[in-house]
C-alpha cells in the first residue's frame, strides 16, 4: 500500500521540477495522487461494509479511471504538444469514433462489475457466501456483458478495417490492431471464465485484461483527439557533448 501511494506521489514533484514545467503534467499528476487517496478511502469503506458489491464495483471503476489517467499522463509526457503537430494522425470521422468508443467501453466495464458482483466470489476462497451479492442472476448479468463485448469487438474491428484501408500512419494502424487483439483475448478469457464456473485466477486475469483494454482505448483516443500545446511531435533526444582531452 505504501509503495502504491509512493509512486504516484513522486509524479507531481517530477512534473513541477522538470526543466520545462508544464501545467498539464502537473495537473494530471495531482489528479493521480488524488485518485490514489480516493481509492484508498473507498477501499476502507469496502472492507468496513464487508465487501458491499456496489462499493466493490465502484472501487473497480475508480481504479480503471486511475489507469486511464496514468496512461494520459504518460502520453502527455512522451509527446511535445504544439499547433498542427501530429495533424496527419487526425481524421474527422476517426476522431469522432474515438470519442464515441468511450461509451461502449464504459458500459462494458459497468456490466462487467455487475457480472462479478452477482457471481460466487464474495471474499472467501472456500466458496462460502460471506458477502451479499447483487440482486440479479449471474446468467443474466453475464449475457448483457457478453452482448456488450460483442458490440465493442465489432466496433473496434470495423475501426481496424477502415483505418487499415486509409492512408493513416503506421503507429495509428498498429494501435487499433493492438486494441482488437486485446479485445479478443479478453473475450476469450471471459468466455472460459464463465464455462469453467469462474475460477478465481481467471477472474484476476480478466481484471488484468480490463486494465490493458483501458490503456489501449486511452492511447487510441489520444492519438486521434489530443490537441498539441508545444512545437514538435516527439521529445528530442538529449544531445551529449563528447569530452575532449589533451
Amino acid at each position: 500500500m505504501v509503495r502504491t501511494g509512493f509512486v504516484p506521489g513522486v509524479d507531481p514533484v517530477g512534473a513541477w521540477y522538470r526543466a520545462e514545467r508544464r501545467r498539464d503534467l502537473v495537473g494530471l499528476s495531482l489528479g493521480l495522487v488524488a485518485g490514489v487517496v480516493g481509492d484508498a478511502v473507498l477501499g476502507a469503506f469496502v472492507v468496513y461494509s464487508r465487501l458491499n458489491p456496489y462499493l466493490v464495483s465502484l472501487h473497480m471503476v475508480l481504479s480503471l479511471s486511475m489507469v486511464v489517467l496514468a496512461a494520459t499522463l504518460y502520453h502527455h509526457s512522451k509527446y511535445l504538444y504544439g499547433p498542427g503537430a501530429r495533424a496527419d494522425r487526425r481524421d474527422p470521422w476517426f476522431s469522432l469514433l474515438a470519442r464515441l468508443l468511450w461509451i461502449p467501453f464504459v458500459v462494458l466495464v459497468v456490466t462487467g462489475t455487475a457480472t462479478t458482483g452477482s457471481g460466487p466470489h464474495a471474499g472467501n476462497t472456500s466458496g462460502q457466501l460471506v458477502a451479499r451479492r447483487l440482486p440479479f442472476a449471474l446468467s443474466s448479468a453475464a449475457w448483457v456483458h457478453s452482448v456488450m463485448a460483442v458490440l465493442f469487438i465489432g466496433l473496434v474491428t470495423g475501426l481496424l478495417a477502415a483505418i487499415w484501408r486509409s492512408d493513416a500512419p503506421t503507429p495509428l494502424k498498429l494501435g487499433v490492431r493492438r486494441l482488437v487483439l486485446i479485445s479478443l483475448v479478453q473475450a476469450a478469457i471471459g468466455l472460459t471464465q464463465y464455462l469453467t464456473h469462474l475460477p478465481a485466477w481467471l477472474v484476476e486475469l480478466h481484471i488484468a485484461g480490463a486494465t490493458s483494454l483501458a490503456i489501449g482505448v486511452t492511447q487510441f483516443n489520444l492519438r486521434q483527439v489530443a490537441r498539441d500545446r508545444e512545437p514538435g511531435t516527439r521529445r528530442a533526444p538529449a544531445v551529449t557533448t563528447p569530452l575532449v582531452t589533451a
